[in-house]
């Protein structure tokens, strides 16, 4: 799991076809970090699920990566058991970590292993399964879908976080280079993400229409709404370091995809000796859109 076209996910590294390579205990706290600063939107998307399902017994958390989620998830549901399942035993150790500074260890578990199947080791089925923007990153979704309906128990919800909108952090026209550097640089995350899913193990091609898939993993879809991140300009250092290290990853990963002049622009946007550069200007700002299905196992 390592990748995210529209910005941010916990787990997510951006552009590297190879995911083997990718060093996860190097990559932890980055990864921490950038999900941090997304709480208040998981914190809105926590809000509507606590009114969708009460009182879970099980939460697992797939695909957890660092935990931040899981650890949200642990604060939402204070009667829950919290599972995190995730396929890289350095981020689930950041995960136990966190668990324990906040106070969660005595109902919090790691679980190990690739999805979809690591899900048959858990020891009873959920109540609430969250999917963080992470099918994406399995082959076949539909059976994916239908292997996480499998282990919610009758009457649990799977919330599956995916789409959404491109994240924004410079205005259209930066003062200097060809307005549109973002749409260029989503054009080309597009096409990388295609390569990514066409990549995968097993990948089968499927029209992104997530209640139908829902539906036909067995379930009922109830309820589809889009959380916002806005940080608007003057921006926090924090988010600014979120900034600079999307567009670095974009850079390294399609920036050779760009002509000569938006590789310039990006270029001088990343030097941090550049006044006119993403560690400097006033107008750098954080706008995410972020989408969450429900759906209810009825039988």
């Amino acid at each position: 799991m390592a990748h995210d076209p529209h910005g941010h996910h916990q787990r997510h590294a951006h552009p590297h076809h190879d995911h083997t390579d990718i060093d996860w205990e190097e990559m932890g706290p980055l990864l921490e970090t950038q999900a941090e600063l997304f709480t208040p939107l998981y914190e809105h998307a926590m809000a509507w699920l606590a009114k969708r399902q009460t009182e879970p017994g099980l939460v697992v958390d797939v695909g957890s990566g660092p935990g931040v989620v899981a650890c949200l998830l642990a604060d939402t549901f204070p009667g829950a058991r919290i599972v995190a399942v995730d396929g890289s035993a350095p981020l689930l150790a950041r995960a136990r970590a966190r668990a324990e500074r906040l106070g969660v260890a005595d109902r919090f578990g790691t679980l190990t292993g690739e999805l979809p199947d690591v899900l048959d080791e858990l020891d009873y089925p959920a109540d609430l399964l969250w999917a963080g923007r992470s099918l994406h990153h399995l082959g076949d979704q539909r059976a994916a879908l239908a292997a996480f309906a499998g282990r919610l128990t009758h009457g649990g919800t799977l919330a599956l976080q995916e789409g959404g909108l491109p994240t924004r952090f410079l205005p259209r026209d930066l003062g200097f280079g060809r307005p549109g550097l973002q749409a260029r640089l989503d054009a080309l995350e597009a096409d990388w993400f295609a390569a990514m899913r066409a990549d995968l193990p097993g990948s089968v091609t499927e029209t992104e229409d997530w209640p139908a898939l829902l539906t036909a993993a067995g379930l009922r879809p109830t309820g589809t709404r889009t959380f916002l991140l806005d940080l608007p300009a003057p921006t926090t250092d924090r988010a600014r370091a979120y900034v600079a290290a999307h567009l670095t990853r974009l850079r390294e990963g399609v920036g050779e995809a760009l002509d000569a002049d938006d590789r310039a622009t990006l270029d001088r946007l990343l030097d941090p000796d550049d006044k006119a550069s993403v560690h400097h200007r006033a107008d750098v700002f954080v706008l995410a859109a972020q989408t969450v299905y429900t759906a209810v196992r009825t039988r």
